[in-house]
């Protein structure tokens, strides 16, 4: 007795389509995609959208017509189905077999408001029709004057409102009809399938053109859109970085000093008790790790090339250099200060140097010959700081210098640091105005200086 032992064949990758040429298979995507574009979807229900409210038609229309400009698109498509019927009545004129075929070349493209690729199948068989109706009354095959009109008014119309691989479609398709009609069922001598095609082709010609024009507008609409939004959060990052660059310097002082001093407090007092020299302990290694995993944290943001500043970071008292800086560049700026000058924290006397640094930046670069005022007020609860420039007096002489982009984003994350308020626009004589107020904790209330809504 024999086994006979079996093995099963896998089977080749891609089915039966993965044993034929890529020929084949180009073939066989090329006549699925007719059969979708052409047959499948032919009768499907596409009305066409009316025109947008601020388009061209509504702009150039009189007042009292203009929310008639919407239903432009229609009322050009009727007009050239009209005039494809007026054509058909021509000749003989008011005969029933006129009208026929004036009915016969308005029908198609009335059809394209709603169904357009249903209406190239029925212009097909309307120019069949009307040809052999009233083909002896004008000596032309196969497309009379009025159904030469309505193919061409319909392939246009399709063409816009489909995709331009279906108009290839129709026009192929156009071609074929006219070689047989022509070659096969022709009996007059004066042929106009040569005009058709090549008039057919120009116009879908255009309107290819016109859809890769737009899809090529919309491309880059899309990039743009996208690239200014990749640059303001780019910015909006290297504004963040700054800043905690910066806090980083302020609050790991702070934590060391606080470490030295839980540290050397107990030696301060004679034969303190064990649970306050543990509680200053536990203090000191709090700050330490806290400053640790600052470091660490903030770290982060740093730079590859950074190096930390070797003086200290400004503060408000650093005001006076800054404008004598300025006013070498010719900006006339002056200051005022009101309210009792006081110590404010670290963080809110940087921010608000930062600030109006780079409010006077900004007059430079987009004001140049104007002159700025810098207020300072010290307000119970807070900082008030307000830099406003007049309009250049000179446009015209003297051209602006346009930054990054990077002035208002950074003055609003560091007032959304700091929990405080930001208004900033244009004065009424035109210049600029940028107006701040940074909330600073009373002593006692406990309040968190650096916690912050970003």
């Amino acid at each position: 007795m024999t086994e006979t032992t079996t093995y099963p064949q896998t089977p080749r990758p891609g089915g039966e389509d993965g044993l034929r040429s890529p020929e084949f298979r180009l073939a066989a995507d090329t006549l699925r995609g007719l059969r979708q574009e052409l047959f499948s979807d032919a009768f499907a229900y596409r009305p066409l959208p009316r025109a947008s409210v601020d388009g061209l038609p509504a702009r150039v229309l009189p007042e009292r017509l203009k929310e008639y400009g919407v239903w432009a698109p229609h009322i050009a498509v009727a007009a050239l189905g009209g005039l494809a019927a007026l054509v058909s009545l021509s000749r003989p004129t008011g005969s029933p077999t006129a009208l026929f075929s004036a009915l016969l070349a308005l029908a198609p493209v009335l059809l394209t408001l709603a169904r357009p690729v249903a209406a190239f199948w029925l212009s097909l068989l309307a120019t069949t029709v009307a040809a052999v109706v009233a083909g002896g009354y004008w000596g032309v095959w196969p497309w009379l004057p009025g159904s030469f009109l309505s193919h061409l008014t319909v392939l246009t119309v399709v063409a816009i409102r489909t995709r331009p691989r279906t108009a290839a479609w129709m026009w192929a398709l156009t071609a074929v009809y006219g070689f047989f009609a022509e070659t096969g069922l022709a009996w007059h001598e004066s042929s106009d399938v040569a005009p058709m095609l090549f008039l057919s082709a120009l116009l879908l010609l255009a309107v290819t053109v016109r859809h890769t024009h737009r899809q090529a507008r919309r491309e880059v609409t899309a990039q743009r859109t996208a690239t200014a939004h990749e640059r303001s959060r780019r910015t909006l990052l290297e504004e963040r970085s700054t800043i905690a660059r910066e806090l980083h310097d302020v609050v790991a002082h702070h934590m060391s000093v606080v470490a030295i001093q839980a540290e050397a407090a107990p030696y301060r007092v004679q034969n303190p008790p064990p649970e306050l020299e543990k509680a200053f302990a536990t203090i000191r290694e709090n700050a330490v790790a806290a400053l640790t995993e600052l470091r660490r944290v903030l770290g982060v943001v740093r730079a590859e090339d950074y190096e930390a500043p070797d003086a200290p970071q400004p503060t408000l008292a650093d005001l006076d250099t800054l404008l004598a800086n300025v006013r070498d560049t010719g900006l006339e700026v002056g200051m005022t200060v009101t309210g009792a000058v006081r110590e404010l924290p670290q963080g809110v006397e940087l921010s608000a140097y930062r600030i109006v640094q780079e409010a006077l930046s900004n007059t430079l670069r987009h004001a140049p010959g104007a002159t700025a005022r810098v207020e300072i007020a010290y307000v119970l609860g807070g900082l008030g700081v307000r830099v406003v420039n007049g309009p250049p007096p000179a446009p015209s002489l003297i051209k602006p210098s346009p930054g990054a982009g990077h002035g208002i984003t950074g003055m609003r994350e560091r007032v959304t640091m700091l929990n405080g308020e930001m208004t900033d626009g244009p004065t009424d004589d035109g210049g600029y105005e940028v107006t701040v107020f940074l909330p600073v904790p009373t002593p006692g209330t406990g309040t968190d200086l650096f916690e912050g809504r970003a």
